[in-house]
């Protein structure tokens, strides 16, 4: 496996989540970069490394510079009630990893017989009535429409470098960070891996095929559209067959640190390599709102006590003046008192909409 890669690279798993990982040789003990609750284990470099142990053939690199980065990982900890103490940009900054997520490509020949109705742009002239001043005028509105033509016919041509899922979470890392621009990435090179981890795929080629299809089928729709001079496609349908399928893997970069809530459990976040969208659980911390809630509703008890002894001061010295204070004072105590209930509810309602977002 070294000599495929390049470089000396040891195989290591997260007994606590399943991830496994590649990484160079000699590194130091590290954290799991998917759930950071546990150290990685050494596996066995001539173990079985299913589903594919062999190195990919197009990486798409870290590209974000330094204040996108710095920017991306701010925003994150801003606009959070009462954030967790262990939440802020130094501390995400400092524990950053860069982690490559691999996913599958795959190469094959298409033969396959297809309909569609393909459209072309034209322009159309038509008048508009308007009423100005006192009188109806006529305006001239040129406006694009698409004419519809049905086609037919056959193609046979390979297609290559086709993407699949080859992770079960997929979906779920797509949802977080969004796509990533496969035109930009360039050849596998041993140095382009730097100290980076390298996911493993969990996921057979195999069980990918089937989501692999809709690929298949959008590039040949867009060259039948293409074939066709149209500047649009519709109902695109084909019966095909695939041959010579052939599978490779390409790595996407992605950043991956956490912070601590209260009950010091790591909450991870990533960051898009390329674009620097960033996405985490967000979680206000309870303990910190409790403590506001306590000076609050403390300062409203003592500015109580302070108004009753004001109220008795104005009725040994029959004094209006204090008498109306002291009232003013009671009436702001229970506001304080009250207002103390405001920080939790709102830790309460916020970590609530949290725990509701789509995973």
């Amino acid at each position: 496996m070294q000599q495929d890669w390049g470089a000396r690279l040891v195989p290591v798993v997260c007994e606590q989540c399943d991830w496994r990982y590649l990484l160079p040789a000699g590194s130091p003990a590290q954290l799991c970069p998917n759930c950071f609750q546990q150290e990685l284990a050494g596996l066995d470099p001539a173990g079985e490394l299913e589903p594919y142990p062999y190195p990919p053939e197009l990486v798409l690199p870290f590209t974000l510079d330094e204040d996108k980065l710095a920017q991306a990982v701010v925003q994150f900890a801003r606009n959070i009630p009462f954030a967790p103490k262990d939440l802020n940009p130094a501390l995400l900054k400092q524990r950053l990893r860069r982690v490559y997520v691999p996913a599958w490509l795959v190469d094959a020949q298409v033969t396959a017989q297809f309909q569609a109705e393909v459209g072309f742009d034209y322009q159309a002239v038509s008048h508009r009535e308007k009423y100005a001043g006192s009188s109806w005028q006529t305006q001239e509105v040129q406006e694009t429409r698409i004419r519809w033509e049905p086609r037919v016919g056959r193609l046979q041509r390979p297609y290559q470098n086709v993407p699949a899922p080859a992770l079960e979470v997929e979906s779920r890392l797509q949802r977080r960070l969004g796509e990533f621009d496969q035109a930009r990435a360039v050849a596998y090179e041993p140095v382009l891996l730097g100290q980076t981890f390298v996911h493993l795929p969990n996921r057979q080629p195999a069980d990918a095929w089937s989501e692999a299809l809709p690929g298949f089928q959008a590039r040949a729709a867009e060259e039948c559209r293409l074939a066709a001079e149209a500047q649009h496609i519709r109902d695109f349908r084909w019966s095909a067959a695939f041959a010579g399928q052939n599978w490779a893997q390409w790595l996407r970069p992605v950043y991956s640190t956490f912070y601590l809530d209260d009950e010091g459990r790591p909450r991870p976040v990533l960051v898009h390599g390329q674009s620097g969208r960033i996405d985490g659980e967000r979680r206000a911390s309870r303990r910190r709102a409790q403590t506001a809630a306590m000076w609050i509703g403390g300062f409203g008890v003592g500015l109580f006590v302070l108004a009753v002894l004001l109220g008795l001061a104005a009725y040994s010295l029959s004094s209006s003046l204090l008498a109306l204070l002291a009232v003013l004072m009671v009436v702001l105590a229970f506001v304080l008192v009250a207002g103390a209930l405001i920080p939790p509810l709102v830790v309460w309602r916020f970590n609530r909409r949290q725990a509701q977002r789509p995973d």
